[in-house]
C-alpha cells in the first residue's frame, strides 16, 4: 500500500506542504495537504484519502441475492441508499422491470426517511455547532453538547427529527441501520397498520419542524451574507436524476446535467448508459476518484451533486412546502456558496418529509403484493445499474451476474466521489483566503474542516476510510524539511511538536 502520507513535496520551485490529518465531523478520515508557491501563497489542495477497504472487489464472487445486505456495510449513515441502489441494479441485470406497487411505496418510505435523518444528523449533529456558536468558537463547547446547552430546543428537534426517520427506517427494513427489508425483486414485509397509524399522527408536527429548521437555517446563513458568498465558493455544473417531466426525483429518474448559469447540458439520459457520460480520473496522492463528464473533458467536466445540485437541477418540487422555499432559494438565480448546502439539505428535509405523509396515507404499504420472481429465460447479458439519489448526492451502483449467479464485477460512483473535485477546490479557496503562509492557526484548520463539511461528506462511503487519530498540521519546505508541526487534541488543544 501506498504511504500516502509520506508524499512528496511536488518537484515545483520553493513549494512548501501544509498537512492536516485527519479531519473531525465528517462521517469518516481523511486529510488536508496544501501546496505553497514561493511567496506562501496557496497554489494547490489535496484532499487525501488514506485507508482502503475495497467493497468493490469482495463483493466479486458473492451470490447476488447476498449484495443489498452486504454493501449497505459501506456506510452506518447511508446504508439505506447502498441497499436499495443495489436492489435495483440487480434487478435489471436478472431481467426484472418493475417490482410491485406495495414493494415500490415500502422503498420510497424507506428511502425517504433515510434522506430525512440523514439530513437531520448532519445539519443538527454535525454543522450546527458551526453555524449556531460560530466558527471560532472553542472546539470543546463547539459541538452537539454544545448546541444543547446554548439552544436546548434546536438540540431537541434535531434528535427528535432523527429519530421518527430512523423508526421509518426499522419499522420498513427491521433495523434502524442495515436493515433486510429490501429484496432483489421487491421486498419482505409490509408496514403493520398500527405502526403506520402512529406514524401518521407524527408527521404533522414533523413538516412544521422541517419548516422552522429551513427558517432557522436562513436566518443562520443571513448573519454574515458577504462570508457566505465567498466562502469556499466556486461556479460548476450540477448533475442529479429528476422525473422525465423535470421534477425532483430521489428514487427513481433520469440523468440531467445543468452548468454554472444553468443551462441544462444533458437531459433525459438513461442511467444505464451511465459509463458512456461519466469517466473517472485518479491521482497519486488520494483513493478517491475524480469523475467528470466524458463530453467536456477532466478540466471542464467536474460538477458537484447533493441537495443544492437537486434543487438546481430540478424544474419543481413536487410538494408544496418544499417548492415554495425552492423558489424564494432561487430567486435571485443560481446559487454557487458552498454554505448554501446547509439550507438547501433544510429544504429537501422538508420535501422528504412531506412525501413520507403523502406516502403514509397509501394503503399499498399494509397489503398487496410484495415480490416478482425474475423472468425465464434468464436475459444473455446479466449486468445492470441502480441510481438513486442518496442523502449526499447521486449514487450509482453497477453490477454483472454470472451463469452461476454470482457476482462477477461490481463499480460503485457514490455520492462524495462526484463531489471529490469540488471539494478540493472548497478547500483551496478557503485556504487562500484565511491562510498567511506562516502561522498554523485553530482558525485556519477549523475553516477547512468547515469547508469540507459543507458537503457532508461520508469518506468511509468514497473510499471506505477506517481509524480516527487526533489532528495534525505540517508545514515542509521545498527540499522535504519540517519546517513546523502542530497537534490539535480533542478537546481543542494545541501542542507544538518538537520539528
Amino acid at each position: 500500500m501506498t504511504d500516502l502520507a509520506a508524499e512528496p513535496a511536488p518537484a515545483a520551485p520553493a513549494l512548501r506542504r501544509v498537512a492536516i490529518d485527519p479531519l473531525s465531523r465528517v462521517e469518516g478520515h481523511g486529510k488536508v495537504t496544501l501546496l505553497l508557491d514561493e511567496h506562501d501563497r496557496v497554489r494547490q489542495a489535496r484532499l487525501h484519502i488514506v485507508e482502503f477497504r475495497g467493497f468493490e472487489r469482495f463483493i466479486v464472487g458473492r451470490p447476488y441475492w447476498e449484495v443489498p445486505v452486504m454493501v449497505q456495510r459501506l456506510c452506518g449513515i447511508c446504508p439505506v441508499s447502498h441497499h436499495l441502489a443495489a436492489c435495483k441494479a440487480i434487478e435489471v441485470a436478472l431481467g426484472i422491470t418493475a417490482v410491485p406497487r406495495s414493494a415500490e411505496r415500502l422503498r420510497r418510505l424507506m428511502h425517504y426517511a433515510q434522506i430525512m435523518q440523514s439530513h437531520a444528523l448532519h445539519f443538527f449533529h454535525l454543522s450546527s455547532p458551526d453555524l449556531l456558536l460560530g466558527f471560532d468558537a472553542p472546539a470543546a463547547r463547539r459541538n452537539l453538547a454544545g448546541v444543547a446547552a446554548a439552544h436546548p430546543e434546536v438540540a431537541r428537534r434535531g434528535v427528535l427529527l432523527r429519530r421518527f426517520g430512523q423508526e421509518v427506517i426499522r419499522m420498513t427494513s427491521g433495523k434502524r441501520v442495515h436493515g433486510t427489508g429490501s429484496v432483489p425483486g421487491g421486498v419482505n414485509r409490509h408496514l403493520e397498520p398500527a405502526d403506520r397509524d402512529a406514524l401518521r399522527a407524527q408527521a404533522p408536527q414533523m413538516i412544521d419542524w422541517c419548516e422552522d429548521a429551513v427558517a432557522l437555517a436562513e436566518r443562520l446563513l443571513a448573519q454574515d451574507e458577504d462570508t457566505v458568498r465567498r466562502f469556499g465558493t466556486m461556479r460548476s455544473s450540477w448533475m442529479s436524476i429528476v422525473r422525465p417531466d423535470g421534477a425532483m426525483e430521489l428514487y427513481d429518474g433520469v440523468l440531467r446535467v445543468r452548468d454554472a448559469d444553468g443551462r441544462t447540458l444533458l437531459d433525459g439520459a438513461d442511467v444505464q448508459g451511465y459509463l458512456g457520460l461519466i469517466e473517472e480520473a485518479v491521482e497519486p496522492w488520494t483513493y478517491m476518484k475524480f469523475p467528470y463528464l466524458r463530453a467536456l473533458g477532466r478540466e471542464a467536466g467536474w460538477y458537484r451533486v447533493g441537495p443544492l445540485a437537486r434543487l438546481q437541477t430540478c424544474d419543481v418540487v413536487p410538494t408544496p412546502r418544499a417548492e415554495a422555499q425552492r423558489r424564494r432559494f432561487l430567486a435571485a438565480g443560481p446559487v454557487h456558496a458552498t454554505l448554501a448546502y446547509h439550507l438547501a439539505r433544510m429544504i429537501e428535509m422538508l420535501h422528504a418529509t412531506e412525501t413520507l405523509a403523502d406516502l403514509l396515507e397509501d394503503d399499498a404499504l399494509v397489503a398487496g403484493e410484495r415480490t416478482v420472481d425474475p423472468p425465464r429465460p434468464r436475459p444473455a447479458q446479466r449486468a445492470g445499474v441502480g441510481v438513486i439519489e442518496a442523502p449526499r448526492g447521486t449514487l450509482i451502483h453497477h453490477y454483472a451476474i454470472g451463469d452461476d449467479d454470482l457476482v462477477s464485477d461490481c463499480n460503485l460512483i457514490v455520492s462524495t466521489t462526484h463531489n471529490n473535485h469540488a471539494m478540493n477546490e472548497s478547500v483551496r479557496a478557503v485556504a487562500a483566503d484565511a491562510f498567511d503562509g506562516r502561522a498554523l492557526t485553530p482558525a485556519l484548520l477549523d475553516r477547512i474542516e468547515v469547508a469540507v463539511r459543507a458537503y457532508d461528506p461520508c469518506l468511509s462511503c468514497a473510499t471506505h476510510a477506517l481509524g480516527s487519530m487526533p489532528l495534525e498540521v505540517r508545514v515542509v519546505d521545498a527540499r522535504g524539511e519540517l519546517r513546523d508541526a502542530v497537534l490539535r487534541h480533542d478537546d481543542g488543544r494545541l501542542e507544538r511538536c518538537a520539528t
